[in-house]
């Protein structure tokens, strides 16, 4: 399988080049585009993954309902839906919430997020090569966890994000 490329994208979401994902992942000053989905069931709950175990990001924590690169020449809404059919076995209408930048040791990602509502007791069929397990969870569960590591860095930063948009 050849590896994946990523766009290099600037501040505005501008594609400045593109480079193998080995190279942008490890490298923090290459800005590239990702998309997050948060998924709500009827009642206000977020869908979260487990992330797999293989993962080179957050192996075993909780994180955002999808997430994904954004693949060249594709637009954000295209890469949105084709996350949730990858990851979830989804499809549904989304509405887009905000866009924001997240950076830690290993990558800098611009971030845009969706919202989508899902029947809570949906069988989703999920990609077991990248999710060991789903949940239903309140935002009150998931603020008690947020800073003792069952949490992504990369979703505690999205829940802060949506939280200040929606208040």
């Amino acid at each position: 399988m050849s590896e994946e490329f990523l766009e290099i994208v600037n501040e505005r979401g501008e594609v400045m080049g593109l480079a193998p994902r080995s190279e942008i992942h490890g490298n923090p000053a290459l800005l590239h585009r990702v998309v997050h989905v948060l998924a709500f069931d009827p009642k206000g709950k977020i869908l979260l993954q487990k992330r797999s175990m293989k993962k080179d990001v957050a192996p075993g924590r909780w994180d955002t309902s999808v997430g994904g690169h954004v693949d060249p020449d594709e637009t954000l809404i295209q890469a949105a839906k084709r996350e949730m059919e990858e990851e979830l076995g989804i499809s549904a209408p989304v509405e887009f919430l905000y866009a924001y930048r997240h950076s830690n040791d290993y990558e800098t990602e611009l971030v845009h997020t969706y919202k989508c509502l899902v029947d809570g007791n949906c069988a989703f069929s999920f990609n077991r090569e990248e999710i060991d397990e789903l949940r239903f969870w309140g935002l009150d569960e998931i603020e008690k966890h947020i800073g003792t590591g069952i949490l992504s860095d990369n979703f505690e930063h999205e829940i802060r994000m949506y939280l200040k948009h929606s208040l």
